[in-house]
């Protein structure tokens, strides 16, 4: 192969390597089944929020690195070139002129600034401290928002469900009613009300199909994948639908078939409810939450890394009051040089020792400055104070919340089974002629409605968990910590390392 050829190849895969976050972007593949912790992964490894977090870090950490850079010698090299003229020669009557070249190189040493550059130090360290925990506040959020959008796709499928069950309720219910007003037996107004409401079922189950591919929009926009192919979500433990997977993909509601034909025998068209008992949450069980309020309270002055973060910058900006109020104090360096400059017919060269002693400021602009910091750090001082007061509302709304569901939900759950029961009651009754429709349709209705508020329970009460959970910071299955990032990132060195020298063997061996 060319050498050229060669080297191209090899500088396409560098490049290919070379990433400016330090997590690889995944794509979903057609037909996957992904979990909860699987969309988790993808959001964290391809959000530009999180890269964009891991690029502030590596800017804190250089920033650290400067400000260590004081206490290191600084090197001045200088090379100059000297065109003098002098006085007319009275013998010749011209100019006379000299050439001086100079050559000049020094080191300096900062010895002393009275703490100057310790507290500017200290500083950058503590607000690398803060980006890191600004970095863990980023991956939280994008994990929180994910659970978020995945409840939501369960919570639509759920009534999506429901809404089909209740299309097939109310076409069961046109079919018998034609059959009976054929014979005779019901009003052309049961009729009517019977295509009516199987109409407003239809409608709303495309209401509920077009909100079901919204939420499937949002979860993959909280994924940052565009244009993803048909996957499959899995139930999670505190939302268990009947199906076990949930596609991603929808019939159109045309294509139905009709899921009853008309019965030859007017006798043999019974409702039969029971074929269309069908529970939307299978086994639906949860473990009640293991911390109390005031438990949840401590867990999360703990944990929360916005508010280690803002204390972070509180202690950053005392260095910053220190390093402005410092400016009045002199700077202590010391110096070593050599110097050669060539004077006419001779040359002067020579090393040079210096010592120095030196401050320069404007009284009025430090005065301003030192002020500046005091309000920056009252300031800072403040966020955390607020941060605490509304850390405290927030999680007590969160657990009030989820306690409540907690209690309702198993109430819910019975609605569910009574109003069924109802419907089946009234469906009888129908049949025989003992009741009449508008009793029937509100015994549908009602059981329609206990199923939706059952599944919405279910849905609030996982918002409201992981709500509470994103509040006090609880330490995730699947999350992305900064050792994580550092590991990528010398695992990323180590390979373009070996890619430089893997260029370099191709170069020397195509030279010999």
């Amino acid at each position: 192969m060319n050498i050229k050829l060669k080297i191209f190849f090899l500088i396409i895969c560098l490049l290919t390597n070379l990433k400016v976050s330090a997590i690889q972007t995944i794509q979903i593949e057609k037909d996957a089944v992904l979990g909860l912790n699987d969309c988790i992964k993808i959001a964290l490894n391809n959000s530009p929020v999180v890269k964009r977090a891991i690029l502030n870090l590596d800017v804190a950490r250089s920033s650290v690195g400067v400000a260590k850079s004081a206490f290191f010698p600084s090197l001045t090299l200088g090379a100059g070139y000297t065109q003098s003229f002098g006085e007319r020669s009275h013998n010749r009557g011209s100019y006379q002129t000299r050439t001086l070249p100079s050559v000049n190189a020094s080191l300096s040493q900062l010895l002393w600034n009275f703490g100057r550059t310790n507290a500017n130090i200290r500083m950058e360290k503590f607000n690398k401290i803060a980006s890191e925990y600004d970095f863990d506040e980023t991956v939280l959020s994008t994990i929180f928002d994910v659970k978020l959008k995945y409840y939501a796709v369960l919570a639509a499928k759920s009534l999506l469900e429901v809404e089909k069950l209740n299309v097939q309720i109310n076409e069961r219910n046109y079919q018998r009613t034609l059959a009976y007003f054929d014979e005779g037996i019901r009003s052309k107004i049961d009729l009517v009300n019977a295509e009516v409401n199987l109409s407003d079922s239809k409608i709303s189950l495309v209401q509920a199909e077009n909100t079901y591919k919204n939420a499937i929009v949002s979860l993959n926009n909280s994924m940052y994948v565009a244009y993803a192919p048909e996957y499959n979500i899995q139930s999670t433990e505190t939302f268990n639908l009947a199906e076990p997977y949930v596609p991603l993909s929808l019939r159109n509601i045309e294509n139905y078939k009709k899921l009853l034909e008309l019965p030859d025998d007017v006798s043999s068209a019974v409702y039969a409810v029971q074929a269309e008992k069908s529970d939307v949450l299978k086994d639906y069980t949860f473990e009640k939450y293991p911390y109390t309020f005031e438990k949840s309270v401590i867990i999360a002055k703990e944990n929360r890394p916005d508010l280690k973060a803002l204390n972070a910058t509180v202690k950053a900006m005392r260095q910053y009051v220190l390093l402005t109020k410092r400016q009045y104090f002199p700077e202590l360096r010391g110096g070593v040089g050599y110097s050669y400059a060539n004077n006419r017919n001779y040359a002067d060269s020579g090393m040079n020792v210096s010592l120095n002693l030196s401050t320069t400021f404007n009284m009025m602009q430090v005065k301003h400055e030192v002020d500046i910091a005091n309000s920056e750090l009252n300031l800072a001082k403040t966020e955390v104070e607020l941060l605490n007061q509304n850390l405290y509302f927030d999680i007590q709304t969160a657990y009030v919340d989820m306690i409540q569901l907690e209690k309702q939900i198993p109430l819910l759950e019975t609605r569910v089974r009574q109003t069924l029961e109802n419907l089946e009651l009234a469906d009888g009754r129908y049949a025989v002629g003992l009741g009449d429709y508008i009793q029937l349709q509100d015994a549908r209705v009602n059981y329609n409605n206990a199923q939706s508020a059952y599944v919405q329970a279910v849905y609030n009460y996982n918002v409201a968990r992981a709500t509470l959970e994103r509040e006090i910071a609880l330490p995730q299955e699947e999350t992305l910590t900064v050792e994580d990032v550092q590991d990528y990132q010398k695992d990323l060195k180590k390979q373009e390392k070996e890619q430089a020298k893997n260029l370099k063997k191709i170069k020397k061996k195509d030279n010999v």
